[in-house]
């Protein structure tokens, strides 16, 4: 019997290879037979006129009456504001000295010297910028918000790791809050709550719980099977363990998810500037509509140094110890490595000595009060600092209201705005073109345009019709994962054409291309040469860090003072905030890449750009994708940001929307940038997940 002869894998027709060819016809039909034109404009759903007659009818009609807003929503907005405005008069009450010290006293108890320099440092700068006001706002806000955040958060944490249909139920809603861009969150707030700071905290409440519910819940499950066992042979009862066992175990969890809930808040409480929030961030909006470079710039530096300060607290909380371990071994201040330099000896012997005044200070203080409540000794030792430090502060409290230390020296000015300015002008004039060179921001932003983004508007809005992208998406998605995955995205890019948005969409997908395809020709050779060089690692961590610290609108800043404003500066800014998880992740994947693969290639005669192009690349594929998928959400997490400066396209029509108080017009884009953010990433994470199984790599 002869054997039945196999198509070749080439010749089988597959489902992706029909949506292909569909896609090629039509491409023909498209452009030598007859033109399909645009979305047609017949099939607009017109969400937008509902929308905004809904809008009358909550303002208008119902927001003073409708008994919604009497036993909810008003209540709930008073009592935000009530407990906002309190903490507000508190930090202006206190005078400027006491809040450093605070911060300084306190940093040193959980971390050491250097973070209490670094953050007393970080509060100086918000004064000397002339910018304290506009700070304590800003963090009156962020106080306000992180505290019901995680109000709700942690709770909802901990139902979660007890109940696994709790969390199945959660984790859909978590990632659809995680997916959306910030900006999305302002529009149902604004519609309910109105325009100033309450909708700003309850959005900010809702855009930052996601990662302290998360990372609570893994802290807890993560706990040890034996502990928990242990505790039950002890009769301790379900309560009982979850306070004494699982939730000590799981803080450094637990504080992490708090660490990236207050990083997360103040880039929503600056981004909420936008509907009246205040603060540092109305600074910057202002600033930057009226190109005003160097206000813009002071304001964003105010913003980096809160935002090093409530990093850096809040990560030395997530890394203390809850054993007994002694501290500050060795220098204090500078490293132990230059413990045999004499220079080094003298600097710190002074440090050293008052660090011990204060400890025969402490002690005394610890010996007074427990004369006076002698039935409290155990636990007045545990809190002879705080007790020292509260008796610190109070005297200096009364020092600083005796000398009129209240306010911040309007005469401690490090104003930077003239100077930049001049820089500004200078740099647009001299850096725009650098000689007779193709050097400059003139000739990179025209290369841009005319070479990377003018083809790819063309190619999505002329030369391909939205039927051919349609199909070509949905082959993409059927590739990457199933047709369900198809299906959905081809349903998801309708749906944009059904909200009258396709030509905008283009516009923001082709920028967001670009963004990417930058973000990826320098974040994976970077993630190469850190993987490759410990030293380079070391050089490149501090400044992913600071680019990953930096809330969103900061960027905003360097771009206009060498691009102006426009599509490129958006890019650039996008390219600047997206670059870092490509770099880490391109980084991580190379290193844990098997030695013995890397071994054995090396043994069979292979060069090193051999082993790293057949060997280490293709293994680290999967955590690359991942890091080009994080790449693309924190570019369209940086669309709408970059439609201040200019950049077309759906940013540009939230902005614009939300400016002239058109609710439906606002709504319609959000809800664009928030499918086609979910059709980038299920795609991206589909193939990651793809590789990662191709290659056995959990």
């Amino acid at each position: 019997m002869a054997a039945t002869r196999q198509p070749s894998p080439a010749k089988q027709i597959t489902p992706v290879r029909i949506i292909l060819i569909a896609a090629l016809l039509l491409f023909l039909y498209h452009n030598l037979i007859h033109n399909l034109g645009v979305f047609p404009e017949e099939w607009n759903l017109g969400l937008r006129e509902p929308l905004d007659m809904f809008k009358k009818w909550v303002i208008v009609a119902n927001r003073d009456g409708h008994w919604m807003f009497a036993l909810f929503f008003q209540p709930l907005k008073g009592s935000i504001d009530f407990f906002m405005r309190r903490i507000e008069d508190f930090m202006y009450w206190l005078p400027w000295t006491v809040i450093i010290a605070f911060v300084f006293f306190l940093a040193n108890k959980i971390g050491d010297l250097k973070l209490a320099l670094l953050t007393a440092f970080s509060l100086l700068m918000m004064g000397l910028l002339g910018l304290w006001d506009e700070s304590m706002r800003t963090l009156a806000l962020m106080v306000t918000s992180v505290i019901i955040a995680l109000a709700i958060g942690l709770p909802l944490g901990v139902w979660a790791a007890h109940n696994d249909r709790v969390e199945t139920m959660l984790r859909p809603v978590l990632d659809a809050m995680q997916t959306m861009p910030a900006f999305v969150y302002l529009i149902p707030v604004v519609l309910f709550f109105g325009i100033a700071r309450v909708p700003s905290v309850i959005a900010t409440i809702i855009y930052a719980i996601p990662p302290v519910v998360r990372l609570t819940n893994l802290g807890i499950r993560r706990v040890s099977e034996e502990s928990i066992e242990a505790a039950r042979s002890f009769g301790s009862t379900p309560r009982q363990i979850m306070l004494k066992v699982q939730i000590p175990q799981a803080m450094p969890s637990i504080m992490t998810g708090v660490n990236q809930t207050i990083m997360m808040a103040l880039s929503i409480v600056v981004i909420a500037a936008l509907i009246g929030g205040g603060g540092l961030g109305d600074v910057v909006l202002k600033s930057l509509r009226r190109l005003q470079v160097g206000s813009a710039l002071e304001a964003g530096l105010a913003i980096v140094f809160m935002a090093v300060l409530l990093d850096r607290l809040s990560f030395a909380f997530s890394q203390i110890e809850h054993v007994s371990v002694k501290k500050h071994q060795g220098f204090r201040l500078l490293p132990r490595k230059w413990g045999g330099k004499s220079w080094a000896k003298a600097i710190e012997r002074p440090i050293t000595w008052v660090y011990a005044m204060s400890g025969r200070l402490e002690k005394k203080v610890v010996h007074l009060f427990s004369r006076l409540l002698p039935k409290q000794d155990e636990n007045i030792n545990s809190a002879g600092y705080f007790i020292t430090m509260a008796l610190g502060l109070l005297l200096l409290l009364g020092i600083s209201f005796a000398l009129s230390w209240v306010e911040f020296p309007e005469n401690w000015d490090l104003s930077l705005s003239k100077p930049v300015d001049t820089a500004v002008k200078w740099a647009q004039v001299n850096l725009y073109q650098i000689g007779d060179t193709f050097i400059g921001t003139g000739p990179f932003s025209d290369f841009v345009s005319l070479y990377m983004l003018r083809p790819l508007r063309l190619l999505l809005l002329e030369w391909l019709a939205w039927p051919i992208i349609i199909l070509l998406i949905s082959a993409l998605a059927w590739k990457a994962a199933n047709w369900k995955l198809a299906v959905y995205s081809a349903l998801s890019m309708l749906f944009i054409g059904w909200l009258g948005l396709w030509e905008a969409s283009m516009d923001t997908l082709s920028q967001v291309l670009v963004a990417v395809l930058i973000s990826v020709l320098i974040g994976v050779p970077l993630g190469v040469w850190s993987a490759r060089n410990d030293s380079a690692e070391q050089f490149l961590r501090p400044i992913l860090d600071f680019l990953q610290t930096i809330p969103t609108f900061v960027y905003l800043v360097p771009v206009i003072m060498l691009f102006n404003l426009g599509r490129v500066p958006g890019i650039m800014a996008s390219v600047m905030y997206a670059i870092a998880p490509t770099v880490r992740l391109t980084n991580l994947g190379i290193r844990q890449v098997d030695e013995a693969a890397v071994e054995a290639s090396v043994s069979f005669g292979a060069t090193t750009w051999q082993t790293l192009r057949n060997v280490q690349l293709p293994l680290s594929l999967p955590s690359i994708m991942m890091g080009v998928n994080q790449t693309i959400m924190m570019v369209l997490a940086m669309v709408i940001i970059a439609g201040l400066v200019g950049a077309a396209g759906l940013g540009f029509s939230v902005i614009d929307a939300m400016q002239n108080n058109k609710m439906g017009a606002s709504i319609e884009a959000g809800l664009a940038i928030v499918l086609m953010a979910i059709v980038l990433d299920r795609i991206t994470q589909s193939w990651a997940q793809k590789q990662a199984d191709a290659a056995n790599i959990t």
